[in-house]
């Protein structure tokens, strides 16, 4: 029997009566798409606009907008909890986004992400939502390690770590930390015991490369060592209190004793990539905070060409104001970053505001003949 006879069998004697009908029909036959345009042909009959182009606002008087909007996103809403229930993913997600009620699909990648998923279709089109779509980032990256290794996965977080959030950044970061570090250390610790067979049980990646400058002897390594460059660059975004980062610590460290032909060259402050990243690191972790201040100033009153100051400059100032010292690095800083001020990044005034260094930031004024800045100076001292 074909969809018009089962539609005609059913009650249509009033206008509610054919909708109701309509929408009877789409359910039974789980046409969510079209469900949706009755829902909002609906709509557009209860507010008396034209029934055609249902889901167009284009149409829509403006004293009727807003209660078409709401309409709108009630049928959004419900159609896109249909698909997500029946199995839809990226259906359920082209609908919950729009109205911008996410959190359903993100915890539903969750629920799938800790299953073990087979490859096919289903696994791409979770991928895909949660990753390149950014429905759930993290878990993307959780998902693409299992599925296609840490090759494919460091690639992937290499194309997006600009689109990510802080929090993202961060997340993700512990994630590929804490799988390098595991196969870091089981694989030093096999080199280990071929070689001394009475090997401690349970010695951290540090334990095991202490002193023991043979495991790198004639260019000898234990892992991809892009990875192990990637991932320690990842590693900055942690922040202080993740188990995580006392690992990368000691990924900078393996990688410090690297021959120098397998350590990738980095910009500055970085182009000593594992000496460098391990100062950066450690301060991150609460330890010698002073001596890595230290290392980035000098960096910075060493380093002779003026963009590359402005760099190491900004990475000084980042650093300072995530480990609480913000003050002097800030007046070390100043003369490369005076005239940042990027509404979507670092803000020099903002940071000069912040860190209660206002004579700072009226001295540069100054420098500058900056009316702007001396204007923001004079309204945040009342």
């Amino acid at each position: 029997m074909s969809a018009i006879q089962d539609f005609e069998k059913l009650p249509t004697s009033s206008p509610d009566a054919i909708l109701d009908s309509l929408e009877a029909t789409l359910t039974a036959q789980k046409d969510y798409h079209r469900l949706f345009d009755a829902r909002l042909i609906r709509a557009r009959h209860k507010l008396g606009l034209p029934i055609t182009q249902p889901t167009s606002l284009k149409d829509v008087p403006k004293e009727k907008d807003a209660a078409f909007r709401e309409a709108y996103t009630t049928a959004a809403r419900e159609i896109g909890l249909m698909l997500l229930e029946s199995g839809h993913l990226a259906d359920a997600w082209a609908y919950l986004r729009t109205i911008h009620h996410t959190e359903p699909v993100r915890a539903e990648i969750e629920r799938r992400v800790a299953q073990e998923q087979e490859p096919g279709p289903a696994l791409d089109e979770l991928l895909n939502v949660a990753l390149y779509e950014g429905a759930h980032t993290v878990e993307g990256i959780r998902l693409l390690l299992k599925s296609h290794g840490t090759c494919n996965t460091v690639t992937a977080m290499s194309q997006i770590i600009a689109q990510m959030t802080p929090e993202e950044r961060r997340r993700s970061a512990a994630i590929m930390v804490a799988q390098l570090y595991t196969d870091l250390q089981a694989s030093v610790r096999r080199d280990l015991e071929r070689r001394q067979p009475m090997v401690r049980p349970g010695m951290s990646l540090r334990e095991m490369i202490a002193g023991k400058e043979f495991l790198f002897a004639d260019g000898n390594y234990h892992i991809d060592v892009s990875h192990l460059h990637s991932i320690v660059g990842f590693a900055r975004h942690l922040q202080k209190g993740d188990p995580e980062l006392l690992q990368a610590v000691e990924l900078a460290q393996y990688g410090s004793q690297l021959s120098e032909h397998l350590r990738y060259p980095a910009d500055v402050p970085f182009d000593d990539y594992y000496v460098a990243s391990e100062y950066f690191l450690k301060a991150l972790a609460g330890r010698e905070v002073d001596e890595a201040i230290a290392y980035f100033t000098r960096r910075l009153n060493q380093e002779p060409d003026v963009p590359d100051k402005r760099m190491i400059a900004f990475v000084l100032v980042d650093l300072a104001q995530r480990v609480g010292k913000m003050g002097p690095a800030l007046e070390t800083a100043a003369p490369y970053l005076n005239r940042m001020d990027d509404p979507n990044g670092f803000s020099f005034t903002a940071s000069c505001i912040e860190s209660g260094r206002l004579d700072l930031l009226e001295a540069t004024a100054r420098e500058n003949d900056d009316v702007l800045a001396m204007a923001t100076i004079l309204l945040s001292r009342r």
